[in-house]
């Protein structure tokens, strides 16, 4: 007689001691647990732990509780730099995600000439390092050495500078944009790819054109895919940094330590050594952009998207 083993059995598994089972998905997730906590949960804790703290001539670091949030929600310098983010995010963001959306759709389409070049060059732009993009930018658009420059000289015109003052913010979105269309587009495009081709032909034979099969099957079917850039393009906005800091050598007057929440906040730590009241203001910014990003998804959510 051969012994057949019983730990393999199904009834054996059912015998196991639960506490012992239930250990084992922790022994997985285990690792990105720890570095989870590492990485994002630590760095938090600690913010909030600096900004409830103000360090002072005379007393040295002192516990002050909420002062610095208080400090924060009547400082102009925060609100003004949010207001010039928000203003951004109202122009930027929807300019970007219809130019992504009208590239994904004709890709889609099938009647592009050179679709896999097209998609290639419209993507590009994103694997660009975004010191090195706006580094670019920032000397084409130079009035005195750059392509601006070069311009005016040849046709002798005479156009307006991009790193004044009234277009720095413009230009900025243009950097932006130009950067993350192509991201943005293959969201869109493998949304549009996972639909059912079945759909567009019943749809043709029923006597539907493209636009409408566009309005009545791949609209509908983006929204989700519509909703995630959307997101992430609002925390893009309000995470606003490596543009304006890059910019600010080529536009002093223009761009100023404040210019942004986030340029706001490394000035404070880096260079006015206020590093309380920088966790506070990186706190008070990220708490909005968590609000923002909600109040958007719940909206798209009711509507259907």
């Amino acid at each position: 007689m051969v012994a057949t083993p019983q730990a393999s059995t199904p009834a054996a598994w059912k015998a196991a001691p639960r506490g012992s089972r239930s250990w084992t998905g922790w022994r997985f997730v285990g690792p990105f647990m720890a570095v989870f906590a590492l990485v994002f949960l630590a760095p938090i804790a600690y913010s909030i732990y600096l900004s409830l703290f103000r360090t002072q001539l005379i007393g040295g670091t002192v516990f002050v509780g909420l002062d610095n949030y208080l400090k924060a929600l009547g400082d102009p310098q925060l609100w003004a730099a949010f207001g010039r983010v928000a203003l951004f995010l109202v122009v930027q963001v929807p300019i970007m995600l219809f130019l992504s959306l009208l590239m994904a759709l004709a890709i889609d389409s099938g009647r592009l000439y050179g679709t896999s070049f097209f998609r290639i060059s419209v993507f590009l732009p994103y694997a660009v390092p975004a010191v090195v993009a706006t580094l670019m930018w920032g000397f084409m658009y130079g009035t005195q050495f750059g392509l601006i420059a070069d311009v005016n000289e040849v046709l002798g015109l005479s156009l307006p500078d991009p790193l004044s003052p009234e277009l720095v913010l413009a230009s900025i979105g243009n950097i932006v944009t130009w950067e993350f269309v192509g991201y943005n587009m293959l969201i869109f495009y493998s949304a549009l790819r996972v639909v059912n081709p079945s759909l567009y032909e019943a749809a043709e034979m029923d006597g539907a054109g493209q636009l409408r099969i566009v309005w009545a099957i791949k609209l509908p079917a983006l929204r989700g895919a519509l909703m995630i850039a959307t997101i992430f393009s609002i925390i893009g906005s309000f995470q606003l940094f490596n543009e304006p800091s890059i910019l600010k050598s080529l536009a002093p007057n223009a761009i100023t330590t404040s210019f942004t929440p986030n340029l706001y906040a490394y000035s404070l730590s880096f260079a006015g050594q206020q590093f309380n009241y920088s966790a506070t203001v990186a706190i008070v910014m990220g708490l909005i952009t968590m609000i923002v990003a909600y109040v958007v998804q719940l909206r798209g959510a009711r509507k259907g998207l």
